[in-house]
């Protein structure tokens, strides 16, 4: 894999919790503007691992690089203002402002002129041109005048999206997108992953367990199992792996290897 083209790397990272090891020599390149998910059974470590990647644990040992960057020792937002921006398995949104205000205090967060509280609303016409596009692109341009509170849990989750995306964020982390949403929701909101990724060139990390979305958007996938890499590979090569389905997947994927 050619470096150049490496968004993320973790080298050696490790974190131990008391007498538990959540997390344990994990090494993982995530290459520029690919779909790159990481499976395993509960509490393989993903979550954790998630949590170093993003600055909210600094690893026992080891190191996290972002295009090149040492950025093990660096807080969250230091590490948001570089490109790096990730969603929650619970949605983390204001809901009593509407759609559009939650994208445009985020488009305003990135930009340090952005916070004057005091100032007239028609001076933030800049900041709501681009709050309503990136709406419009997460299928929310309906919604735009409405609560947050009120959309249903799908429309959270797009909100939630277009935060993120508002940030600018080279490098999408996402933590169980489609957590909570009913099943006839999920395709759109994978599609509209798939076409941010495609459209912008941005690199999306996942934690997902729908198996049929992992296999249907994914690049790459790592399969984690007692905080450690179990293996690396396509889809393909994952649910024709005999180790990957008896740790972790089964019978589902139960294909003859070429």
């Amino acid at each position: 894999m050619n470096e150049n083209n490496i968004i993320l790397e973790t080298k050696a990272l490790r974190k131990v919790f008391g007498g538990l090891v959540a997390v344990e020599d994990v090494n993982i390149q995530i290459q520029r503007g690919s779909t790159h998910s990481i499976i395993g059974p509960n509490g393989a470590g993903k979550t954790t691992f998630f949590n170093l990647l993003t600055g909210q644990h600094k690893p026992t040992q080891g190191t996290v690089l972002f295009n090149g960057q040492d950025i093990t020792q660096l807080a969250i937002h230091q590490r948001a203002h570089l490109g790096i921006g990730r969603s929650f398995q619970i949605t983390n949104i204001f809901p009593n402002l509407t759609v559009l205000e939650n994208t445009r205090l985020a488009i305003q967060a990135m930009h340090r002129t952005g916070f004057h509280f005091w100032r007239r609303t028609e001076s933030l016409t800049l900041y709501s041109q681009r709050a309503l596009e990136i709406l419009e692109q997460v299928g929310l341009g309906e919604q735009v005048a409405l609560p947050a509170n009120v959309l249903p849990h799908g429309g959270k989750r797009k909100l939630e999206l277009a935060i993120l995306l508002a940030s600018d964020a080279q490098l999408l982390l996402l933590d169980e997108p489609t957590a909570g949403m009913a099943s006839e929701q999920v395709p759109e909101l994978m599609r509209i992953i798939g076409d941010i990724s495609a459209a912008d060139n941005r690199t999306i990390v996942m934690v997902e367990h729908n198996m049929d979305i992992v296999m249907g958007i994914s690049d790459r996938i790592t399969v984690m199992s007692n905080g450690k890499v179990l293996t690396e590979g396509s889809p393909s090569a994952i649910a024709a792996d005999k180790t990957v389905q008896n740790v972790y997947l089964g019978s589902l994927y139960d294909l003859e290897a070429p």
